[in-house]
Parts: C-alpha cells; structure tokens; sequence
C-alpha cells in the first residue's frame, strides 16, 4: 500500500491503483474539463462531478473494462489508464490513458504505466492484442505506443475532428510477442 491507497499494479515510475472516489473523483473531473487533455480524448463536452462519477462508475463495473488510476510512488494522482473492449473471446483490448497534469507529461510516466499494463494484459489477462488509436498531430502518443512495442496498422482518413478541421486517426495495435520483445528492452533502463 502506498501513502494514499492500494497499489493494483507496480511499475518503475509510477503505480497503477484502483480508482477512489474520495481521492480521484475531483482530480479525474479536472483533467477532462482541462482544454489541453480534453483536444486528444474523445470527450468534448463539459463533464460536471456527478457526470463523471456516473462514467466512472460505468468503467469501473464494466466486465470488459480495466480502468486505473496512475501515481507517482509517493501517491500523487497523474492521470488514467486503462484496457477497454475486452473482447474475452477473441482476447484482444483497446487501451486509453492520459497524463492529466501537464507538468509531468513527456517525462516517461505514461511510457511506465503502459508498459506495466500491457505486462498486466499479456501475462495475467492471456490477451493476445492489444488497440490504440491517436489523433494524427497526437506525435507523442504515436511515439510512446511505438516505444511499447506498437506498431501502425492504418489509419481512418479524416476521421476526427478538432481544433476546427478533420485528423486521420492512427490505429495502433501490438501483439504479445511484440510486446515481449520491447519488455525486455525496457527492463534494461534505470
């Protein structure tokens, strides 16, 4: 158990814990509402704290969903993580996450929770591929999904739009063996 709650799944820079109400509801609401995360996820309306709880509760009962909260190892809640679509028969997921305070973007904890999740998937759930999607001018996401062993699989032209115009979404997905071999590269960095 760490300073705040209990720990699901542990990786090098972050863990990954089920969500808590009285810690995460407030926190989770605030990055969806934020402009700067809301431009990359699929939600554009504004989100009150009853709606949100009401997602949540939806993700969090879902038998085809895994839905997480990230922290730092000292506790402090960074973002969401999650396997959605669970498809128990074909053994296949989709994953969504978001690094939710901007001052720790791009600073490898997204890359570490995915990383442990996918770990989680493949070796604990026996799922055999895993989706992701990103919007085109997404670079980073395209990037840390590559890192984790991701590879493109096509893209659906103009398919979403922001920011006022039409982006091709990148359709992602990684199989186990794939995986297993990005894995092993990353248990070799600090």
């Amino acid at each position: 158990m760490n300073a705040k709650g209990v720990i699901f799944l542990s990786g090098k820079k972050v863990n990954l814990c089920p969500y808590d109400r009285e810690k995460d509801l407030v926190n989770c609401q605030r990055w969806i509402n934020n402009p700067e995360i809301r431009v990359y996820i699929e939600n554009v309306f504004p989100i009150t704290l009853q709606q949100e709880e009401e997602a949540i509760q939806r993700l969090s009962s879902d038998p085809k969903t895994v839905f997480l909260i990230i922290e730092t190892k000292r506790g402090i809640p960074i973002g969401v993580m999650g396997l959605h679509k669970i498809d128990w028969i074909s053994r296949t997921a989709l994953t969504g996450a978001f690094i939710g305070e901007k001052e720790l973007q791009g600073v490898g904890y997204g890359t570490d929770a995915k990383m442990t999740l996918l770990n989680y998937a493949f070796n604990a759930l026996n799922l055999r591929k895993i989706n992701s999607g990103a919007i085109a001018f997404n670079r980073r996401s395209v990037a840390y999904n590559l890192k984790c062993g991701y590879h493109i699989e096509g893209r659906k032209k103009r398919q979403v739009f922001r920011s006022g115009k039409y982006w091709d979404l990148i359709l992602l997905a990684v199989f186990k063996k794939d995986f297993l071999k990005a894995w092993k590269e990353y248990q070799k960095q600090p």
